[in-house]
């Protein structure tokens, strides 16, 4: 437990559901409405208010200059948790939240882990999902030289964030051969090219390092050297590399930008500058330049501070309802809200309309068992009458405003499966009342203009298809957790499965309960026809029959078992057998809590959003994390449901391939081609990971941890990275399993169904064997990742922007004997040396392009560099003794000259001259070997 304590074809379709609704607006420039959340968990500390001010007015006067005087920040908001004091200086929340918010600052559960990042889940041009800064980021002014100045820091991670632009150094590949001048030379990774500085070594061993000068390895240096930029530089690019340094004010440019270097920017944007993409986005195309230095105003911050939880469930009990049960699944679905998934604490009132609207129950207080049970009797159970959607929204707003004295904070769970015309009515005063909306659509003819609500209040827009058991509305309410940031009181679903069982046929179902959860464990099964045969068994092999569970007269096709205490680790086995003379729908469902308030447990978040690029496609995502850990190796299979249409099932990888922008950074992607039509798609998402292949990892794109940096000829080095930070972090997180749901609505403008064509390669390598390049990538689909493409098209230059630019007119390939696998495989070539001259300084590029049988064409791939080269061998070695005084993590390393002392009894001074210039001169080698 120690660590784990601590076409093209232009499709014009509309996707209504975002991966996430960030409330900011560019408004002449400035930008309003930026929300910044803190993490229930952090505890109170005014400074932590204080320098997330600083840094945020700094980083608007650094964001205007970078801009070339195009973007501030103007207003800012900041969320203080409800566990901080009450203060008169912080005023309510309205439809501001922690899980919508564009800044999180919270821990990263790991100790010795500040790492700034932005949590993105698209490619290029696409915007992240939020701003990751850790309290001691904020508080511990030492950590200024390693990451720089915070304020610059931010406009780093604003440009990731809000323009979908990647960093141009690389932790990984630090180093790459280049051939700017007429000979081939090791540069580092960086934009622009030519940053000044050295490669060095550094041999750790508890609290002391050395530093040594970096021997050659493999083409390139050793694995782990280093670079160490200086402290002068005479460029003044680039922010997304070295915006540490203090010369930096600019984003590299078309003319400036180091297309060669090997690092995410050139990878995800095809070798384009950063300022290119800023440049290209919708915030530049409606702002101009502010003819003045400095902004146009300060930015100016609000304090809200979290209160109590108060949901109304604004529920539909119009005359349609009694189709399908409806009715009966409401109810069902409903209770178990009420009764498993709400958090303690939280307040809760029932509405239901028709032609007019009714208060079944007041607005209150879920303290224990008891509560939630009064609340549930109240749960209708019959249908009649019209749909009047606004009578339910207002009641709704009356009853939370009856009990809190306002609405702000508040949320409404609006359910309906009717149109009413009239809905537009009562947008306004949504928009108004500081209530969030969370909508549930039932069936196919819920009124098309009920996302409008969620969409104007921050809310959730979910979507539930009709089915012989309540399971997939249970699934929609669900997802309607507590959005304040305290996962360690809110409910996770483990499973939810139903299938269709024949007369005698057994549903046998296994829900691993992990180390991260087990409170308030709730297992049931639900069936459409006739009480089935069942029994639930622990890990330790103790056995639940049908008399341990409970089955309520108000719902008797519903069997519940609560499980006291905290749940046993490891496999429950839930078996179920149909008794019953017919094939019969049946159910099974569980929910737990976390076991630990500071453990965070495992969590997997479904998402859809359409990609911003070629052919607009939509993507599927999963992130599934531990706190604010990746989680690596587990199994993601996705369902997507529409009414009248085929289900369909994908798995989502982690491979950075296809539609997945980045390999093991714990969101799991891949491209939804089905589409079938306009109108609500439904998303589930079922995470399934195993003990023997699941582990931890640490955020990708964030800051650059500076290792040091040289001035006037001498190196200081900061603290060395934790060594665990750049390894996957092995933690026994046990077998576990998660349900996630989500929703979206397409309108397709009257096409048909489009028809893609093999997706970009992202991921291909190039290597030179014996002599002899091997290409390497994953293949494609014949539907973007979907299918097996049908041939592949393979390129080469000597010039890497000739290939990106002018693809068709390069040096072919022959790959005719190459015959594609299915998608998400690898794919290996070799191309034979007649082809090309490889000697010392080679370097060629290589590009490919997939076809499909119908001779649709992907895009271009990823550009990938073959090199060659044996860099000489230093006469000179750098010899360094230093130590690292761990108080403020910096060592001075001086670079000394090693001199033969000829000593002689008679010393002339001609020969003392001598001996003196040759100092000099060795010392000034040593200081300039690279």
């Amino acid at each position: 437990m120690g660590v784990f304590r601590s076409l093209i074809f232009l499709l014009s379709f509309q996707l209504l559901h975002v991966a996430k609704g960030s409330m900011v607006q560019l408004n002449k420039n400035g930008y309003e409405d930026l929300v910044v959340a803190i993490n229930p968990q952090v505890p109170e500390n005014a400074n932590v208010i204080l320098n997330t001010m600083n840094m945020i007015k700094n980083a608007s006067n650094y964001l205007f200059q970078t801009t070339k005087h195009r973007f501030f920040l103007k207003s800012v908001k900041i969320i203080i948790p409800k566990t901080w004091k009450k203060n008169t200086n912080y005023a309510r929340l309205k439809t501001e939240s922690y899980d919508k918010a564009d800044v999180i600052i919270a821990d990263h559960y790991m100790k010795h882990v500040d790492d700034p990042y932005t949590l993105h889940y698209g490619g290029c041009k696409e915007k992240g999902q939020y701003i990751h800064f850790t309290p001691n980021f904020l508080l511990n002014d030492n950590l200024t030289n390693v990451y720089g100045e915070k304020g610059r820091v931010f406009v780093h991670e604003w440009a990731h964030y809000r323009w979908g632009v990647f960093n141009e150094y690389s932790s990984d590949v630090p180093f790459y051969m280049s051939r700017n001048s007429k000979e081939a030379s090791v540069e580092a990774t960086s934009c622009p090219a030519g940053v000044t500085g050295i490669p060095v070594f550094q041999d750790c061993s508890g609290d002391k390092c050395e530093l040594r000068r970096c021997r050659n390895g493999d083409q390139l240096y050793e694995k782990g050297c280093i670079f160490i930029p200086d402290i002068q530089q005479k460029m003044t690019c680039s922010v997304m590399d070295l915006q540490c340094i203090s010369s930096v004010f600019e984003f590299c440019d078309k003319n400036t930008h180091n297309s060669e270097a090997p690092n995410m920017q050139n990878k995800i944007c095809n070798h384009k500058s950063t300022w290119e993409v800023i440049m290209e986005s919708d915030d530049f195309r409606n702002s101009a330049v502010v003819n003045a230095s400095v902004p146009p105003s300060e930015t100016t911050f609000r304090l809200l501070q979290a209160q109590d939880r108060a949901v109304a469930l604004v529920l539909d009990v119009s005359g349609s309802m009694l189709m399908h049960d409806r009715i009966g699944h409401l109810r069902r679905a409903a209770e178990v809200f009420l009764l498993h998934i709400i958090e303690i604490g939280s307040w809760a009132g029932i509405v239901t309309f028709s032609t007019d609207a009714s208060e079944e129950a007041p607005l209150q207080q879920i303290t224990n068992g008891a509560a939630r049970q009064k609340l549930v009797q109240c749960l209708p159970i019959t249908a009649s009458g019209q749909t009047n959607i606004c009578a339910g929204v207002r009641k709704g707003l009356k009853v939370i405003e009856d009990k809190m004295n306002t609405t702000y904070g508040s949320e409404i769970v609006l359910l309906t499966d009717g149109e009413d015309s009239r809905i537009a009515a009562c947008f306004d005063l949504v928009k108004q009342s500081g209530a969030r909306v969370h909508t549930i659509s039932l069936g196919p003819s819920a009124a098309k203009e009920l996302e409008e609500f969620s969409k104007l209040t921050g809310g959730l827009k979910l979507y539930a298809v009709d089915g012989d058991v309540h399971i997939k509305l249970t699934e929609a309410f669900s997802a309607i957790t507590s959005g304040k940031g305290d996962i360690s009181k809110q409910s996770i679903q483990l499973e939810s499965k139903e299938l269709a069982v024949q007369p005698s046929g057994w549903m046998n179902t296994t829900v691993p309960v992990d180390k991260t959860v087990g409170n308030d464990t709730f297992f049931s099964t639900s069936w459409n026809l006739s009480q089935p045969f069942f029994f639930l068994r622990d890990p330790n092999g103790k056995e639940y029959g049908s008399s341990d569970f409970t089955i309520n007269n108000s719902n008797l096709n519903t069997a519940r078992l609560s499980i006291s205490g905290t749940a046993e680790v490891g496999d429950w086995q839930f078996c179920i057998k149909n008794v019953h003379t017919a094939t019969q729908a049946i159910s099974v469902t569980a929910l737990s809590r976390p076991a630990y308030s500071d453990v965070p447990p495992v969590s997997a978040a479904a998402h859809m959003n359409r990609a911003k690029r070629a052919f607009n496609p939509i993507v599927v995502y999963a992130e599934v994390s531990q706190g604010f850990l990746p989680v690596l190796g587990a199994t993601v299979i996705a369902t997507i449901e529409k009414d009248g249409a085929a289900t369909v099932t994908l798995e989502l990888l982690d491979n950075g391939a296809g539609a997945d922008t980045m390999k093991n950074d714990g969101i799991y992607s891949r491209y939804f081609t089905s589409l079938q039509s306009s109108g609500r798609y439904r998303l589930k998402v079922n995470v399934q990971g195993r003990k023997t292949t699941t582990r931890l990892s640490l955020r990708q794109n964030r800051a650059l941890y500076i290792p040091g940096y040289r001035e006037n000829g001498k190196i200081y080095m900061n603290a060395p990275r934790p060594k665990f930070a750049d390894k996957k972090i092995q933690v026994e997180l046990g077998s576990f399993s998660r349900i996630s749901t989500s929703s979206f609505v397409v309108n397709t403008g009257g096409d048909s169904a489009p028809i893609y064509p093999p997706c970009k390669i992202t991921d291909l390598h190039a290597r030179i064997e014996n002599k002899t390049i091997v290409l390497s990538w994953t293949a494609p689909g014949g539907d973007l990742d979907n299918g097996k493409a049908d041939h592949y098209i393979i390129k080469s230059s000597e010039n890497l922007l000739d290939l990106r630019n002018h693809f068709d007119h390069a040096t072919s390939v022959n790959s005719s004997n190459l015959i594609p696998k299915e998608a998400g495989t690898e794919e290996s070539f070799k191309i034979k040396p007649e082809n090309f001259i490889i000697e010392n300084g080679t370097i060629l590029y290589f590009a490919i392009r997939a076809v499909d049988d119908t001779n649709l064409i992907s895009e271009v791939s990823n550009i990938a560099r073959a090199t060659w080269f044996i860099p000489p061998k230093a006469s000179v070695p750098l010899d360094y003794h230093g130590n690292n005084d761990g108080a403020n993590s910096t060592v001075i390393a001086a670079i000394v000259a090693v001199c033969i002392v000829v000593v002689c009894t008679i010393v002339s001074s001609t020969l003392c001259v001598l001996q003196k210039k040759k100092r000099e001169l060795d010392f000034e080698k040593m200081q300039n070997c690279v």
